[in-house]
């Protein structure tokens, strides 16, 4: 088997592989990559068996063979080699040996046939979607998962599926984070998908902010990207969502407008002082301003004001101020709009101009 590739040309698809390796496995064949060469290409796939990514790319070679080599090694020789580099890859053995220029390197290899495959995979749904929109909807509501949480199914991101529509909604319990896009889904009926939280991230990293089309492929157990030069599949997390339509309130009375930039900086000057552990604020709305306060075990005070469009009754609540500022920094409009009933009800926050975002807070007792 030998290779012979342009620097570049396989730079970019070693570094989409690798992010799937952990740094630290339980099998060492996990630690690898599975090259395969033939008609199609370079293959490169990782796995850690709960996700798989393979990329595919041109190359000059002479024979199809396959093996494994230790990802992260080959991706820093790759990485720190010149630019415009050509890189010769010869498996000889146990042993693959690479040339470059002046540089040589020989890496230890795996048997490509001890590389697990992450299973078998049945369609049962599947549409296109423009990858600019796919990854609108992940990184305007990934924030919202929770972290190692109990209830595992909140430890990932639901996808919704419906007739000429994807929702995405993301919870820990304390928030919540939604947003909808339009796409041909040719579907009788909803579908709900819960992707794992390491797959969400993955696919942060994977998408193109272009409308270049992927293929979502569904299983009962699996999700599949694939484009000409990529594949990239997960398993999905096995249990029901909560109803998050229960959650997002509706018939709230009290609609404050603000600039979204100058509330939000306002918050992260507030919050150097709030508690550590519990991150709270108090908002004390008044008609045509908010003032923001904080507060530590420390009896340090720190008091913000900002001009908003409110002309209500006057309402003190709190908030968690990661929250707020986690939701502000996912609106992409200059104004926001925040919709209140009460102190002890939850706020909803979207874009002043539309509402195919939603983000919602819980309250925090003051």
């Amino acid at each position: 088997m030998k290779i012979t590739i342009q620097r570049e040309n396989l730079l970019k698809p070693l570094q989409l592989v690798c992010g799937v390796v952990e740094r630290k496995q339980t099998l060492p064949i996990l630690s690898n990559i599975l090259v395969r060469a033939g008609k199609q290409g370079l293959s490169l796939t990782a796995t850690d068996l709960e996700i798989e990514m393979v990329t595919n790319t041109p190359f000059d070679g002479s024979s199809a063979a396959e093996t494994t080599l230790p990802a992260r090694k080959f991706l820093d020789i790759c990485r720190t080699l010149p630019e415009q580099a050509q890189i010769d890859l010869t498996i000889d053995g146990e042993r693959a040996v690479i040339r470059s220029g002046k540089s040589r390197f020989t890496l230890a290899t795996l048997p490509a046939s001890d590389f697990p495959n992450i299973g078998s995979f049945q369609e049962i749904a599947g549409f296109s979607i423009a990858q600019n929109t796919l990854k609108r909807l992940i990184d305007r509501t990934h924030f919202a998962m929770a972290q190692q949480d109990i209830r595992y199914y909140l430890n990932g991101l639901l996808l919704e599926l419906s007739p000429g529509r994807v929702r995405a909604v993301a919870t820990d319990g304390h928030r919540l984070a939604l947003c909808d896009a339009s796409a041909e889904v040719e579907i009788n009926e909803t579908l709900q998908i819960i992707v794992p939280r390491k797959g969400v991230h993955e696919l942060t990293r994977l998408l193109e902010d272009s409308d270049r089309p992927v293929r979502i492929h569904l299983g009962s157990n699996h999700i599949r990207l694939s484009s000409p030069d990529m594949s990239f599949t997960s398993k999905l997390i096995d249990g029901r969502f909560p109803d998050y339509q229960r959650v997002v309130p509706e018939g709230g009375d009290k609609i404050v407008i603000a600039d979204k930039e100058t509330l939000k900086q306002a918050l992260i000057r507030a919050s150097i002082l709030s508690n550590e552990k519990y991150r709270s604020v108090r908002f004390l709305f008044t008609e045509g301003k908010l003032r923001i306060f904080a507060h530590n075990p420390e009896q340090e005070e720190a008091e913000e004001e900002v001009a908003v469009d409110y002309s209500g009754e006057k309402l003190e609540i709190g908030f968690n101020v990661n929250y707020v500022v986690d939701a502000l920094s996912a609106v992409t409009t200059p104004q926001v709009r925040l919709i209140l009933s009460d102190a002890n009800s939850c706020c909803l926050i979207q874009a002043a101009d539309g509402e195919n975002c939603k983000y919602v807070v819980m309250p925090m007792r003051l």
